[in-house]
């Protein structure tokens, strides 16, 4: 059970991981060319992309895993997930379409970015359910194949669109610089009509005329927008499931079970970026795009830790369901939980050792390191985010998804409440604490909640020592010895050789079970 789990969970990790490592690279490109106020205003609309992601979804994903694994005509699910998805994404699409300026006033989106930010958040829904079959059907590899691809040619496509475009217009071309040399060297002119430097010379003219000058923010959406596209014509074959019909009496209970588990999505997105959206209005104007900058470009550095808990949780939420009925599945749970806070402490004390190395590979630009402080902040948030997906398991598999809904409107009340009053105080650092208490508190009332619910034997004072050592190592190493490289190593070896001191007859017994 566990090597299989493992397995799927690594498999599902390079899925993740990769496409998300690609679009991380994204990360120094964005921060070379913009200005950190120009990367606010990027920030600001990928922050509103994810709150209408969830609407768009509106918790189909979800129930299509619960009924899909559990219904006798799984045809009919897969079919009646997709008309679904599909009829609102079409209202969706021709709503926005039709209130393009009242829209772009309540977002504080321009006009001019706003039909690419409409066509990829629809684009992008439309693909919800044949991802979501693709895990059901246990197909991990085309999963990990696809979303690669798109991320790749999204980063294929921002390199040519912000690098390649400008270099290409600029006054003298390489082709250029060739022709001039040899005419300065007292070549023949007609070196110039050389039909493979004609041909060369006119590709980078025509290249060179796409580029426009203060274009790049839009360059990244157009980038975006190709590359939904690409990934909905790879998978527009799924959509041959409609023809098995829509099913009323089902969508009715799909929709049932989905609609607290959007409501929960909707908290959830708050507490995961209207940080960001908050900032640009709660801060002054002057200055409010540029902090903003700085702060999402340093919180992305936390994106370590989210790829693994995001790795985790995929892996496991198809587990949590296909074992709910197996012989003391409480046992299991309790054991991934505990590996989970193991490897999560290794990579949060391992990111702040080497910070220094991190955030210069990844922000060259040194604008931005201003706001590095949050980032134990938010590696420790993004931690209690995960350990909070492996508790929440009681709801999910006793189909009592409202809790989650509760649980993550608290959430999302202790992420407004503490941005509202802290960001005109101390500006960003508000929004990281708002960001660790409020995942800290979702973790806390998932397990007391849970307790009752749904008992499972969790070896707290496992966990709890585990992550209290990181957590004190982590901050001495990042705010009483920074920059210490030889000490930062001597707390993470310390770390993983007691770690694995403590462990290692732990695993060989789970080893010795699974065989």
């Amino acid at each position: 059970m566990f090597k299989k789990l493992f397995a799927q969970t690594f498999v599902y990790g390079i899925a993740t991981v990769l496409p998300r490592m690609l679009s991380f690279l994204l990360l120094p490109l964005y921060t070379d060319i913009l200005a950190t106020a120009g990367f606010g205003e990027v920030t600001v609309i990928f922050s509103w992309f994810a709150l209408f992601n969830v609407l768009l979804a509106y918790g189909m994903e979800t129930a299509f895993f619960r009924f899909y694994s559990n219904s006798p005509n799984r045809q009919k699910v897969v079919a009646t997930s997709l008309w679904s998805i599909a009829a609102s994404t079409f209202v969706f699409v021709l709503i926005a379409a039709m209130a393009l300026p009242s829209l772009s006033s309540l977002t504080d989106i321009k006009l001019e970015y706003l039909g690419y930010a409409i066509a990829i958040m629809g684009l992008d829904a439309l693909v919800v359910i044949p991802f979501a079959k693709l895990r059901a059907e246990g197909r991990p590899m085309k999963y990990a194949v696809l979303k690669t691809a798109n991320v790749g040619l999204n980063l294929g496509l921002n390199i040519l669109f912000l690098v390649g475009l400008p270099y290409w217009a600029s006054v003298e071309g390489p082709i250029d610089a060739a022709v001039n040399a040899s005419l300065a060297l007292g070549a023949d002119a007609s070196f110039t009509a050389d039909p493979i430097l004609e041909n060369s010379a006119s590709i980078r003219q025509w290249l060179g005329g796409l580029y426009r000058p203060n274009f790049e923010i839009a360059y990244i959406f157009i980038a975006n927008t190709i590359a939904s596209a690409s990934t909905f014509i790879w998978l527009s074959g799924q959509y041959k499931g409609l023809r098995f019909g829509f099913d009323t009496a089902l969508f009715k209970r799909m929709l049932r079970y989905a609609f607290p588990v959007m409501i929960a999505g909707i908290a959830f997105t708050i507490n995961e970026v209207f940080d960001k959206i908050l900032l640009a209005k709660l801060l002054p104007e002057a200055v409010a795009a540029s902090e903003l900058g700085k702060y999402a470009a340093c919180y992305k550095l936390a994106l370590f830790m989210t790829l693994f808990a995001t790795a985790f949780r995929m892996g496991i939420e198809p587990f949590f369901f296909s074992h709910a009925k197996s012989k003391n599945p409480q046992r299991a749970y309790a054991v991934i939980t505990q590996y989970f806070v193991i490897f999560g402490s290794v990579i949060f004390l391992g990111v702040l050792v080497y910070i220094d190395l991190i955030k210069t590979l990844f922000i060259r630009n040194s604008s931005y390191w201003e706001a590095i402080e949050v980032v134990p902040i938010i590696l420790l948030a993004s931690l209690f985010l995960g350990i909070y997906h492996n508790l929440s398991v009681w709801y999910k598999v006793t189909d009592q998804t409202h809790y989650g809904a509760y649980i993550s409107i608290g959430g999302a009340v202790i992420t407004l409440v503490v941005n509202f009053i802290g960001i005109p105080i101390i500006g960003y650092y508000a929004a990281a604490i708002a960001t660790l208490a409020a995942y800290g508190s979702m973790a806390m009332a998932s397990y007391f909640i849970g307790r009752k619910k749904y008992p499972i034997n969790y070896p707290l004072g496992k966990i709890m020592g585990y992550l209290s050592a990181a957590v004190l190592l982590g901050s001495l190493s990042f705010y009483v010895f920074p920059g210490q490289m030889v000490l930062g190593n001597l707390f993470l070896g310390g770390f993983l050789l007691i770690t694995a001191g403590l462990e290692f007859k732990n695993l060989k017994k789970l080893r010795s079970n699974e065989d």
